[in-house]
């Protein structure tokens, strides 16, 4: 299984915001979409960054003036990228070892989608159940 298999049942559909957008206007598109992160992207579509809910609190913690500042004040600058073939079992180490929960996926330059490690969890869990209940199927066709 790839990142393609969990896009072609989730979608590639990307949320995405500009640097200078406020942290307000990030978090209403965090709210209107119900996600846990943004992905930055520069005039050309390019990502620059990523901006999670995480981000916004730890920076709510310090002060309350956070709501003014651009994105680029708090957005994460070194994104990690997936694309369309990775393997799942090797993204969701990668996600889980770097602790970041979201990744954008790049094709041919091109932003064509996200995915949580709770897309990954589930595909993973789908996969495994689809395994079990066919192991189970052929043990009750072999049964006399």
């Amino acid at each position: 299984m790839n990142i393609a298999t969990v896009l072609a049942s989730k979608g590639v559909k990307v949320v995405t915001v500009q640097p200078e957008q406020t942290i307000r206007e990030g978090l209403a598109l965090l709210a209107e979409h119900n996600i846990g992160a943004l992905v930055v992207v520069d005039e050309t579509q390019k990502p620059v960054g990523i901006v999670s809910e995480r981000d916004i609190v730890r920076a709510l913690a310090k002060t309350e003036t956070v709501f003014a500042w651009s994105v680029s004040r708090i957005m994460t600058k070194e994104v990690i990228i997936g694309a369309p073939q990775d393997d799942l079992a090797a993204v969701g180490y990668t996600m889980t070892e770097r602790r970041i929960r979201h990744l954008p996926v790049m094709e041919r330059g091109k932003l064509v989608g996200i995915v949580s490690i709770g897309d990954i969890l589930k595909a993973q869990r789908d996969h495994y159940q689809g395994e079990v209940d066919t192991l189970q199927l052929q043990l009750l066709k072999s049964q006399p």
